[in-house]
């Protein structure tokens, strides 16, 4: 059964999860919650010492559980994330057995991903919100699941370069669109946000900030550039979830 979590209670019944499941939330905790304040997410850091952020344990997401579980942790968390506090997000850890970990590179964690969210989103059965584009060339598209867009982050076991896209287990977040309502470029406080996240964020990667990294609405921007990083500065030069709603669509199969 799928049930979001938040940290309080897992800080509490941490030992009545599976052993997989505490080391990724032990993990997490480490990462955004360090004593130094190195983890470059400042809004998520919040969240998480503030409670804001919910929390859903998947099964290996190469599997068609796996995305109906994604889909219902989504569904569950569009519902209540409005009251979940003002850093909200959406913290997904997916069991990755060890034949997922050895021999699998970032470019094949990529592909997971953007499978991932195509599986999901063949199962929604909400019409795509009218003020987002279907199309993810447009500056206006987000992903969006039960009528609700999302930013989305995967970090994977693979990255070895980008510290910050880095975790035990395939990991993937989604924030709601309305939290950057007041983190944007239109406004001093959203410009300033941008700035610390920026330095801190080559701070802890020890690299650039990846050349994706734009702020959403503007014309030159393609969020889904931005949702999976590559360790270097290469991406694809198509989006991969386009390329998939274009064969579902030839396969006669609903995709939103």
């Amino acid at each position: 059964m799928t049930i979001l979590r938040t940290k309080s209670w897992l800080d509490e019944h941490i030992g009545e999860l599976p052993a997989w499941q505490q080391k990724a939330f032990e993990q997490f905790t480490q990462m955004i919650d360090n004593p130094e304040g190195t983890y470059p997410c400042v809004p998520g850091r919040q969240g998480f010492v503030n409670d804001n952020l919910r929390f859903g344990f998947v099964v290996d997401p190469r599997t068609d559980c796996a995305a109906t579980q994604t889909g219902e942790l989504l569904k569950a968390y569009g519902d209540c994330s409005r009251q979940t506090g003002k850093f909200a997000s959406l913290v997904l850890f997916y069991e990755t057995p060890s034949e997922l970990l050895d021999g699998h590179d970032v470019e094949d964690y990529e592909d997971l991903f953007w499978s991932l969210l195509r599986r999901v989103s063949s199962t929604d059965e909400v019409p795509w919100p009218e003020e987002i584009s279907t199309d993810p060339e447009d500056h206006t598209w987000e992903y969006c699941h039960s009528g609700q867009p999302y930013f989305a982050f995967c970090a994977t076991p693979a990255h070895e370069h980008r510290k910050s896209r880095s975790f035990s287990t395939f990991l993937v977040a989604f924030q709601p669109r309305w939290v950057f309502e007041e983190i944007n470029d239109s406004t001093a406080s959203g410009r300033n946000m941008k700035k610390l996240i920026r330095k801190k964020l080559e701070a802890y990667d020890g690299i650039p900030a990846h050349p994706s990294l734009k702020w959403y609405g503007q014309p030159d921007n393609h969020e889904w550039k931005q949702y999976f990083l590559r360790d270097d500065e290469s991406g694809p030069s198509k989006c991969p979830y386009t390329r998939m709603k274009n064969k579902m669509k030839a396969l006669g199969q609903i995709f939103q």
